[in-house]
């Protein structure tokens, strides 16, 4: 279910709006040693509010189209040759990212960063999966739920065993011709088109070279990304792409190999810039691109997105 990625972005733009209207106001922005109680309530009480709004709105404006069910499981798993669980993995992993950064912030110990910070990607998306189940138009998918648990799982696993998170979901994205031809599906405006059109989506796992060889002289920042992507899709389903809707086009899946940089470990003082750096960490930096497709061709992009 694409909404997922709805609620990711408005706590991303709510993240990114707190530290614009805060200005220069390093102490606001800068971590609490010990746990700030005041900061933790604000924490939790603003998460609540957002995730549990959205989930009303969502219940009213989203699935009040369509017909409710009773609760009911669907194979969604060959569909849209799996990029929209890539999108799940990704959206539960940042979320849970965002959820941790703003305990650490807080102050709260790391044990409760992990428990309650870095889940809240997977107890949202969780309950998105609930109402899926309740609708007639889709159904309870194991395989999001199964996304979900990865992204949570990639960010957890990480914390524990390194400290440090040295491989890092991204996206990224360029709009396709696809979109033209089934707009209500696939977006009408750029906004839609990011986040509905898969044909134009990338996924991205970065990892750190730096953070595996701590000795070398590696610059810090830079790190090596392996993506993927598909296009030819007009349909969920995993059938060519008929000829009357864009006639010489197959659904195929891309691989990716590339640079990409980790904002996070570009080193400053400035509690601000950290802070958009976390923000925008979630995107991966244009750079030259190696491409290999399903079909079996390649290609090298010198700047790809």
């Amino acid at each position: 279910m694409q909404f997922s990625r709805y609620i990711f972005l408005l706590l991303l733009v709510g993240s990114f709006s707190d530290v614009s209207g805060q200005g220069k106001l390093e102490n606001f922005l800068k971590p609490a040693d010990t746990l700030n109680v005041q900061r933790r309530n604000a924490v939790v009480i603003s998460e609540a509010v957002v995730l549990t709004g959205s989930l009303v709105a969502l219940n009213q404006i989203w699935y009040s189209d369509y017909p409710r069910s009773s609760f009911h499981l669907k194979n969604d798993n060959a569909q849209w040759l799996q990029m929209d669980k890539a999108g799940h993995i990704f959206s539960s992993y940042q979320m849970g990212r965002f959820g941790a950064e703003l305990l650490q912030w807080s102050g709260a110990s790391q044990e409760s960063q992990l428990i309650y910070g870095s889940t809240l990607g997977l107890g949202f998306l969780t309950a998105v999966e609930v109402f899926d189940g309740h609708s007639s138009e889709w159904g309870f998918s194991w395989g999001d739920m199964v996304a979900n648990a990865t992204g949570t799982a990639l960010y957890v696993s990480q914390e524990l065993l390194w400290n440090e998170q040295r491989i890092v979901p991204k996206f990224s994205f360029h709009t396709t011709s696809y979109a033209a031809l089934r707009p209500d599906v696939l977006g009408k405006s750029l906004n839609e088109q990011i986040l509905k059109d898969y044909n134009g989506q990338t996924y991205w796992l970065s990892g750190n070279i730096h953070s595996f060889f701590k000795d070398s002289k590696i610059p810090q920042w830079l790190n090596v990304a392996v993506g993927y992507g598909a296009e030819g899709m007009i349909t969920g389903d995993d059938v060519p792409v008929s000829s009357a809707f864009y006639p010489g086009t197959a659904r195929m899946r891309q691989f990716y190999l590339s640079l990409d940089v980790d904002l996070t470990r570009i080193e400053t003082r400035s509690h601000t810039l950290k802070t958009l750096f976390s923000i925008f960490n979630t995107i991966k930096v244009p750079a030259p691109t190696f491409e290999i497709n399903g079909l079996g061709k390649s290609k090298f992009h010198i700047f790809y997105f």
